[in-house]
């Protein structure tokens, strides 16, 4: 096998929750080292609560077992091919620990509110004294300057802040979500892209450098296209649910069975003149409707019309159909249809990860894209809480083994977490 595209790139990730851990997986994903640091006092929120009380997180066969922290999904999807340390950033001795380690690493990932990190005197000055090149990668959620650099966010509020609500949602409803709280994952990769360029010029430069990333931005940048319109017309769209903004018909329409659906998306007229032939009513094709403007004045009987088709068949049948004339179709699929979809499968897209104890191996997501030369993916499973303590602060950073017992004794570091750790949110 090939060398991993990052191997012997380092990478100290403090950061919590979705976005900063998508951002280091995909790297730790394509080889890279990635150090995962959280504290006995405070878990990384996808390891949920030390004591669960409900059932709202995803453990093996439903079973949070003793260490329901070590065994959470969310927690092993983001952080496979971690290592896993604790370390008390509000001691000093956790603090010099962290600078040591930054020393002999690349990148530092933060996703802390903003102040974090000077409060704990691990700014980027610090951290750049301990290494020159280092390059420092801080993400609050509206970036390290600005009129709103001391706000709180998450991908359910930053969604609406960069206009993207605005847009998602039915005509003349309300403003409407993404559904997964996508700015996150989006956000990550955006991270990530980041790094990847702040690597390849210090490659060429020797220079390393702080990347100020704001997910407001990030996500902002998701509907250029609507802001462009609105600078050049003072206009903007309105909602408009799953229809297109210059083609139809689109939409979902009900097909055979309970709750399902099947999306479908007619791009020229010729197209539009298939499905209608398809549909037995050529009558649709004709006159005002054979031009797209048309379809888009008379777009509710049109949906009315392919929905009364659609209603009597099976959603994959009828996207096999359409698919064989060009015509853009996809069954909507469950969660349990789209693990088990052939082409995902074809693909090698789900990877089995390996659990904690006698929790099994159980299916996951793997990386969206493949190198011909360099097999990349799942390598290791996400780390026990505090896995890699001995392997991080003896054998990399040489700590000598009475010194490693009296951070144990003195709970800068551990592998049990404190009853609240798992509590917080931000």
């Amino acid at each position: 096998m090939n060398a991993l595209p990052l191997e012997g790139l380092r990478i100290i990730d403090l950061s919590m929750i979705w976005a900063g851990p998508h951002c280091t997986r995909l790297l730790g994903d394509m080889g890279a080292e990635v150090i995962k640091v959280e504290s006995v006092t405070r878990l990384d929120p996808t390891r949920g609560p030390v004591r669960p009380s409900n059932g709202r997180r995803v453990y093996p066969g439903g079973d949070p077992g003793e260490k329901p922290y070590n065994r959470s999904g969310g927690f092993h999807q983001l952080h496979r091919n971690k290592l896993g340390i604790t370390l008390n950033l509000k001691t000093e001795t956790g603090v010099k620990l962290f600078k040591r380690l930054a020393s002999v690493s690349d990148v530092v990932l933060e996703n802390f509110s903003l102040g974090v990190m000077s409060a704990f005197g691990l700014d980027y000055t610090t951290l750049r004294a301990e290494r020159p090149d280092i390059i420092v990668v801080s993400m609050p959620a509206f970036g390290n300057t600005g009129p709103d650099k001391s706000f709180v966010g998450f991908g359910v509020t930053i969604e609406p802040m960069a206009g993207v609500s605005h847009l998602t949602g039915y005509e003349g409803a309300y403003p409407m979500r993404s559904g997964g709280n996508h700015a996150d994952p989006v956000n990550g990769l955006h991270a990530a892209s980041a790094v990847l360029a702040a690597l390849w010029t210090r490659r060429a430069t020797g220079i390393g450098q702080f990347i100020d990333f704001s997910h407001l931005e990030s996500m902002a940048s998701l509907i250029g296209e609507d802001m462009i319109g609105y600078s050049l017309s003072g206009k903007f769209r309105d909602r408009s649910g799953n229809r297109h903004a210059t083609s139809a018909p689109q939409g979902c329409y009900r097909c055979m069975g309970d709750d399902d659906w099947i999306a479908i998306s007619v791009g020229s007229d010729e197209e539009w003149s298939m499905l209608c032939g398809l549909m037995g009513r050529p009558e649709l094709a004709e006159g005002e409707l054979a031009g797209n403007a048309g379809r888009q004045h008379r777009h509710d009987e049109l949906d009315a019309a392919i929905g009364e088709w659609t209603s009597s068949r099976d959603k994959h049948e009828l996207m096999e159909l359409l698919q064989a004339e060009g015509i853009a179709a996809g069954a909507v699929q469950r969660i349990n249809e789209a693990s088990k979809d052939p082409q995902l499968e074809h693909d090698g897209y789900f990877q089995m990860q390996r659990y904690p104890g006698n929790a099994g191996s159980h299916l996951h997501p793997g990386l969206p894209f493949t190198l011909s030369d360099t097999p990349m993916g799942f390598r290791a499973p996400a780390p026990d809480l505090g896995q890699h303590n001995w392997r991080t602060l003896h054998e990399l950073l040489g700590l000598p083994r009475e010194e490693f017992d009296a951070l144990e004794r003195d709970r800068v570091i551990g592998q049990t977490p404190e009853e609240a750790a798992g509590n917080a949110l931000s």
